[in-house]
Formats: C-alpha cells, sequence, structure tokens
C-alpha cells in the first residue's frame, strides 16, 4: 500500500484559544491494564490532545479500570465486548484469537460516533491489535506503533510450550494475515525506533516515520548519582523475551550485586535461579524507582527490545547503560561515552560490555538522554498533528 496524503474534514472542528482550529480526534489503545512505556506515551499524547483539541474518546479493547495518567482517566473510555467480560483483563492475552472482533466492534462503536459528530482524526498507539482499527471514511489514521505483536512476528520462540505456545501455533499464521491486511486501515505509521520501523516494514510492507517516546521530566530533574560501586541494575517485566535470566547469571558468575525491579509471569523461575543472591523489588513508584536509579553503578539491559524507555530513564538519571547490540538501545545508547553495547545473547558477551562501559558520565548521560524529551516528542507530534490540518484562513 503506498501511503496516501492525510486530508480531514474542514467543517468538524473549532478554533483553539490561539486562533488554530481544533480538531475533534478519537484515541485508541489495545488495553489500559498497568502502566509501563507504552501508557506514559498514551497519556502524553493524551496531554496533547486535551491541551490543543478536543478528545473524542479512548476505544479499547480492555480496560481494568485502574489509573493510567490524568489525561487518560479523563478520556471517556468505550470498550469492547470482551473487554466487559469477568477476569478479561487478567485472562486478555488467551483471548488473541477474539482480538479481530473486538477491534471490528470498536470500528464500529467509532463510525457511531462519527456519525453523531464528525471526528477528524484518529491516532491508535498499538503494541497487539489495536492498529487494525477500521476509521470513519475519510478520516486518516495516524498509528504510533510501538511493534508488530511480538508473540505472533518477531519473538514466538520465546513462547514456546505449554497451552499457551500451542495456542499460538494454531493460529499464528491466520492471525498474520489478518494484521498485515488490516495495516491498511492505518493512514501513516510512526515507528518508536529504527528497530521498529524496519519491523513494520517487514511485517505490514509499509513505511513510517521515527518518533522516539519520552522520558518523563522527572528522572531528567533527579540529582545525579554520586556512588560508581553500587549495584547493577534491572528494571524490566519478568516476561520470557526480556532475558532477564542472563543479567543474572552475569551477576552471579561476577559476584557483584545485583538489583531487580518488577513483576511479571517469570518472577517465581527467576528468583529459583537466582538461590536468594539477587535483590527482587516488585513493582515500585516512581519516586523509589529514582532512588533505585541513583543508587546503582549501571543498569543491565540484555533484551532486544522495541525501544527501551527505562534505558532512557537511567541515561537521563546519569546511569550508564550496558545493552544488547540490537533493537531499540542502538537508537539510545552511545558505545563507550554512556555506556556500553555487546554483541552476542551470552553471559561473557554481556559481562565484556561491563568491562568496556565507562563509569564516570553521568553527564553525558544526562547530557544524551534529552535527545529524547518531552517537549522534543510533544513538538515531532505536534507536526504529525498539524499535517493533516488543513490551511486556515
Amino acid at each position: 500500500m503506498v501511503d496516501q496524503p492525510l486530508v480531514i474534514n474542514p467543517t468538524s472542528a473549532t478554533r483553539h484559544e490561539s486562533g488554530v482550529r481544533q480538531l475533534r480526534i478519537a484515541l485508541a489503545h489495545d488495553w489500559l491494564c498497568g502502566v509501563r512505556g507504552g501508557e506514559h506515551v498514551l497519556e502524553r499524547i493524551a496531554a496533547l490532545v486535551a491541551r490543543e483539541h478536543e478528545c473524542a474518546g479512548l476505544y479499547v479493547m480492555f480496560d481494568n479500570g485502574g489509573p493510567i495518567g490524568p489525561a487518560v482517566d479523563a478520556c471517556r473510555k468505550v470498550v469492547a465486548g470482551i473487554g466487559r467480560w469477568p477476569w478479561s483483563d487478567q485472562l486478555r492475552r488467551w483471548l488473541l484469537p477474539l482480538y479481530p472482533r473486538a477491534v471490528g466492534e470498536l470500528s464500529g462503536e467509532l463510525a457511531r460516533e462519527h456519525a453523531r459528530r464528525p471526528i477528524d482524526l484518529v491516532i491508535s498507539t498499538s503494541s497487539a491489535a489495536i492498529k487494525g482499527l477500521r476509521a470513519p471514511e475519510g478520516v486518516p489514521h495516524l498509528c504510533y506503533c510501538h511493534s508488530p505483536a511480538r508473540y505472533i512476528w518477531g519473538q514466538d520462540a520465546r513462547y514456546r510450550g505449554g497451552l499457551r505456545g500451542a495456542g499460538l501455533s494454531a493460529v499464528k499464521r491466520w492471525y498474520r494475515e489478518w494484521d498485515r491486511r488490516t495495516s491498511e486501515n492505518v493512514t501513516r505509521f510512526l515507528a518508536n525506533s529504527r528497530h521498529t520501523q524496519q519491523e513494520i516494514r517487514r511485517c505490514f510492507w509499509r513505511e513510517s516515520e521515527v518518533v522516539h517516546p519520552p522520558v518523563r521530566q522527572m528522572f531528567s530533574d533527579a540529582p545525579l548519582r554520586g556512588a560508581s560501586d553500587g549495584p547493577w541494575l534491572v528494571v524490566s517485566a519478568l516476561e520470557p523475551y526480556k532475558r532477564v535470566e542472563l543479567a543474572i547469571d552475569a551477576a552471579m558468575q561476577a559476584g557483584h550485586e545485583l538489583v531487580v525491579v518488577g513483576d511479571g509471569s517469570q518472577r517465581r523461575v527467576l528468583e529459583t535461579r537466582s538461590g536468594g543472591r539477587v535483590k527482587f523489588l516488585g513493582r515500585v513508584s516512581d519516586e523509589r524507582l529514582r532512588e533505585v536509579y541513583a543508587q546503582a553503578s549501571l543498569l543491565l539491559f540484555p533484551q532486544v527490545e522495541d525501544f527501551g524507555i527505562v534505558a532512557v530513564e537511567a541515561q537521563a538519571s546519569g546511569l550508564p547503560v550496558v545493552a544488547r547490540r540490537a533493537g531499540g538501545a542502538i537508537d539510545i545508547i552511545v558505545d563507550g561515552a554512556t555506556g556500553a553495547l555487546f554483541d552476542e545473547d551470552s553471559v561473557e558477551s554481556l559481562l565484556a560490555g561491563v568491562e568496556r562501559c565507562p563509569r564516570a558520565c553521568a553527564d553525558a548521560c544526562r547530557e544524551n538522554a534529552g535527545r529524547f524529551s518531552e517537549q522534543r516528542f510533544d513538538a515531532e507530534m505536534r507536526a504529525q498533528i498539524a499535517s493533516v490540518r488543513p490551511a486556515i484562513r
């Protein structure tokens, strides 16, 4: 599919106090079932829309009702039918075969809202299925893509075994066909990294523009860390593709203290693997996370990540990062200046990266993180939105 110019309905928007015409923008997200990097991006986009335009609702497959952020929480939520089933938020990963049905239902809800009062633009933020949302006729759809569904397209080997693995194997081919076909519902893709840009090209046969996610200002405002002899740190969901076991094995082999922040399906396995020699903090508040960054000597980032906002948070906190030379880390880390990149998926390669990692580089790390500021993100998203606005006299 060739990307088409974006044109919006000039009759439905009002004027912002600045004199610039407001747009009526519908937002869409896969699910609201916790706060991770994707939800922080959604919150920033929702805040921009609330300040400068009008939100026509937030369309999601699942919503557990928990808080996300002030802007997202203020949106009118439209939830697919399967998202209203008991325990559906917890079982959502088992319901993947029903995602197309849920997205189709939300497309119908969007069309009805458009008929009630015209919508100018749809902005989705997607890492699973919501990019397949069909905008009303003549309404452009910008998709901020964190990743094509990794358990279908990229890292399905990490999910083999057991009932879930068998289920993925059974639906993968069919789901890929649906996923690629409905990528045509997107007018323009925005990728969170060059790695994701390549994945969008590989999976959907579409081009995209890179708009890196923002690091929250609270990390850039934290006092720079002073000690260089603190523990190594991992901040991650404890899921198979995150490769936390590689960091654990490396720390135990080196005899260095390791702290792990985060939770997930692999926590019990990882705790057993560490034999009590690794400190697991579970999920922590943002304020506590700032303290943990300040107390660590470096962040280990062993996975191939689509972007990796945790690495940017660490850099903003003055913390060097040892990361796999793949995925979004290549966009973030300045090898030899703000951290080190390692090449192989092995303990030996990771430890070689630790040896090469600079230590007294807090100022360089924070300066590097400035490339991912909230202000820069707002400006880039504002420009993307402006590209769909017709000239106003």
